[in-house]
């Protein structure tokens, strides 16, 4: 019953900030209203554009856009890249951390760019605070406002007609970073300190512990306790759906999560901006409904999931009925006493509906389906709310998929809001949609077959190609969750993991940004009474029908030799192996 109350709490919750979080997303990505935050913000804002020299009224075409982003990102990559190289010689670093090997410090500025965060290494004993906070807790900041830019733009292109322009990028990106991301973080981070995470630049503490060692030789009779900025980085990490984690525990550190409401917050603050982006959508394109059609689609996606995994989770293993021991309270391996299996299976159905990496439990030791529901919700593009913007365009390219279907089911051009949608936008909706499917099943089949992909897994079976499965569809989709069992801080591991990041981010970025100018471009019609609705329950359930049937017939044949395959060899044999 508790579990219940949570989730309808969550639900409500979100529901009823998604119209103010959507409305101030609004102004603050129409330059020319007023947010509120210019007499903090504003001289800030005006020092950028005189910096980078631009000119905030000249908007870009999509080309330009899209360069402008490509650029940026690419000149970030890099500046993280020699950081981390560099780390031994930048400051900030008490714990005397040397500098990362080439394929990981590749990696890993790939991650962070893509808005990945997926770490090949253990924060607190690999990463100093300058390497914290400048090489990965900036690209927090600009890697979501990049996601909400490109979001922005993908937007403006629907909503207006016979243009030639989508915004600017650089205008997009220092607004939303400065009155969006910035604030939020800053009274996010403030709140977490209150629950006792801790934010300091203090050496790492060396304690006594507690139990005798004097009883066994073997134990330790010292501990070392990580210190650091963590406040800082945890706020934006989820805020921007990033999820690294400053310690490798990542959420399920009592530093980094302390109790069940800095919990609930943490969740909450994961789908804030991309539930506020689907009212966005609506206010933009002056139909309301169909912004909460979206959302709808979202939220019934999401409460599906969330009700596999906690039942599967409930139900427990069977297998440990034959040691002896009590299943009836469900599977608790790898999960944190504080949150207990509902909060571990709907933070994990959270964390992986949108590109938040973050995790307080451990994925590998759910049971088969528990396991199934993170995956699917990765593969299908994690348009369950999604990323900060990466959620809005990758479900504005499902609704282009689904538009199509509907006028090819009554036998028309299909039109969305007004404009028709030409064989131009369907084929870039399609390539946005197959790059990631192609990316994940390429490189999982080749990691699989390869002495490269499993001289470092831990597992055998079903089991073990879910974990490779796992460790490419959270690269392709930018999320950095891991499923663990699967050593990936070697050569080849970074180096194609970082290949997927970077294909999964940018080849799907670019056709969004073509199909924003070329909606931009195209003239208003007349709806008619053949027009198809795309608000209401009928989009609604064929939007979910979109994603869900797509999503199935491209990834439920590995998911079958995968977590299909391991829940039937859990429940039909209770022989240990």
């Amino acid at each position: 019953m508790i579990g219940w109350i949570q989730l309808a709490l969550f639900v409500g919750v979100l529901a009823l900030l998604t119209k103010p979080v959507g409305l101030y997303l609004y102004r603050v990505l129409t330059p020319e209203a007023r947010v509120g935050l210019e007499p903090v913000f504003g001289g800030l804002e005006r020092m950028f554009y005189r910096v980078i020299k631009v000119d905030p009224k000249r908007e870009q075409d999509w080309k330009v856009y899209a360069f402008s982003m490509l650029a940026f990102s690419l000149v970030g990559m890099l500046l993280t890249y020699l950081i981390l190289r560099l780390q031994h010689l930048l400051p900030l670093n008490p714990q005397g951390f040397g500098p990362l090997s080439h394929h990981l410090a590749f990696n890993t500025a790939a991650s962070f760019t893509t808005n990945t965060n997926w770490q090949s290494y253990g924060g607190e004993s690999t990463m100093s605070y300058f390497s914290q906070m400048v090489g990965l807790t900036l690209h927090n900041f600009t890697s979501a406002a990049v996601g909400i830019a490109i979001a922005a733009a993908l937007v403006r292109g629907i909503s207006r007609a016979s243009a030639k322009t989508i915004g600017n990028f650089w205008v997009d990106l220092i607004r939303v970073s400065l009155y969006v991301l910035l604030p939020i973080s800053l009274v996010f981070a403030v709140f977490l300190v209150s629950q006792g995470m801790i934010q300091n630049f203090k050496p790492y503490e060396t304690v006594q512990i507690v139990q005798d060692s004097s009883l066994d030789s073997t134990l330790a009779s010292t501990q070392v306790i990580a210190q650091g900025p963590m406040a800082s980085q945890v706020a934006i990490k989820m805020l921007g759906t990033n999820g690294g984690g400053f310690v490798n525990a990542n959420a399920a550190h009592p530093y980094e999560n302390p109790n069940p409401l800095s919990n609930f917050f943490q969740i909450l603050s994961i789908f804030l901006i991309p539930a506020g982006l689907t009212y966005y959508l609506g206010r933009m394109v002056k139909s309301q409904g169909h912004g909460w059609a979206v959302w709808i689609a979202m939220a019934v996606m999401f409460v599906g999931g969330t009700l596999v995994a906690w039942n599967a989770e409930s139900t427990g293993n069977p297998r440990l009925t034959v040691l002896g021991v009590e299943a009836a309270d469900g599977n608790m391996e790898g999960k944190e006493t504080r949150f207990g299996i509902f909060n571990s299976a709907l933070f994990m159905t959270i964390t992986t509906d949108a590109s938040c990496g973050a995790v307080n439990s451990m994925h590998d030791s759910m049971t088969p389906l528990g396991g199934f529901v993170p995956l699917f919700n990765m593969e299908v593009g994690e348009v369950i709310f999604g990323g900060v913007g990466a959620g809005l365009y990758g479900m504005l390219l499902y609704v282009i998929l689904a538009i199509f279907i509907a006028g090819l089911m009554v036998g028309r051009t299909p039109e969305y809001l007004g404009k028709k949608i030409g064989a131009t936008e369907v084929k870039l909706a399609a390539i946005g949609i197959l790059v990631p499917v192609i990316s994940i099943l390429g490189f999982t089949a080749w990691g699989v077959v390869s002495t490269w992909g499993t001289a470092t897994l831990n597992n055998i079976g079903p089991h073990g190609l879910s974990e490779v499965l796992y460790a490419f569809s959270s690269a392709t989709g930018n999320n950095g969750s891991a499923f663990a069992g699967l050593g990936t801080n070697v050569p080849w591991y970074n180096t194609l993991m970082a290949i997927a990041m970077l294909g999964g981010r940018f080849m799907v970025i670019v056709p969004v940004l073509a199909i924003a100018g070329q909606l931009a471009s195209k003239k208003l019609v007349a709806e008619g009474a053949g027009s198809f609705p795309v608000s209401g329950v009928t989009f609604t359930v064929l939007l979910i029908g979109t994603v869900l049937i797509i999503g199935a017939l491209t990834f439920l044949p590995v998911l079958a030799l995968g977590p299909v395959l391991e829940h039937f060899l859990m429940i039909h044999s209770t022989q240990l192996f």
